[in-house]
């Protein structure tokens, strides 16, 4: 999304160029790590995150692991923040060039159904898979989850705004109307991960209702 208050916390953190090999080898081998963590996190959550068991899935040591992110809470982090990174590329970047409005709410819609079917993560949302472990566990952890989170509403709300401004959908209270979708998509989230099989057909008949002027 464009910069704004609504869209900043969803924009891609570019890293700084690295040319010194010692330390691109350490960019790289970070990288395998956060791989291999949300992967981890988005079936067995956050706490299932450990040093030992990367090291088993990433093929490298239990020690250089601690060293690149010293504690298990600053693992976690990282892995949220790099699961945002995946996130935006998959679902935010490919509507980047439709029109602002209800094309553009319908573009992000279906890449985030998209997004869950592939799926990117094997558990499916990394959010929706790790909201539950942290919901009632004040801290970063559920700070940066909900940081996240709160955005990707706040970005289906800017559409539905700008949708009800040119006269797309008409008596739609954008706040509550976003609310509504993300509370379906999360829901079609989980159906897919139990084998229903009609719940994109579902998902779409439903978010449409909410985007169909009476």
């Amino acid at each position: 999304m464009e910069s704004g208050p609504d869209s900043a916390l969803l924009t891609r953190r570019e890293p700084a160029e690295i040319t010194d090999k010692r330390l691109l080898r350490g960019a790289k081998t970070r990288q395998t790590v956060l791989r291999h963590a949300v992967d981890i996190a988005s079936i067995d959550g956050l706490a299932g995150l450990s040093f030992g068991r990367l090291a088993t899935d990433a093929g490298l040591s239990k020690a250089g692991i601690q060293t690149l992110f010293k504690t298990k809470e600053a693992l976690q982090l990282a892995a949220i923040d790099y699961a945002r990174d995946l996130f935006v590329d998959e679902v935010i970047e490919p509507t980047r060039s439709t029109p602002h409005g209800i094309a553009r709410l319908r573009a992000l819609i279906e890449s985030w159904l998209a997004y869950a079917e592939t799926p990117l993560f094997p558990g499916g949302c990394f959010w929706v898979a790790n909201m539950p472990e942290q919901d009632s566990r004040p801290g970063p952890l559920r700070d940066a989850l909900l940081r996240d989170r709160r955005a990707w509403v706040r970005i289906l709300e800017r559409e539905l705004r700008e949708a009800v401004r040119t006269g797309d959908i008409v008596e739609v209270d954008p706040e509550l109307a976003a609310y509504q979708i993300d509370a379906v998509l999360c829901a079609t989230n989980t159906a897919l991960r139990v084998g229903e099989q009609d719940a994109m057909s579902r998902a779409r008949r439903i978010v449409e209702g909410f985007l169909t002027s009476p």
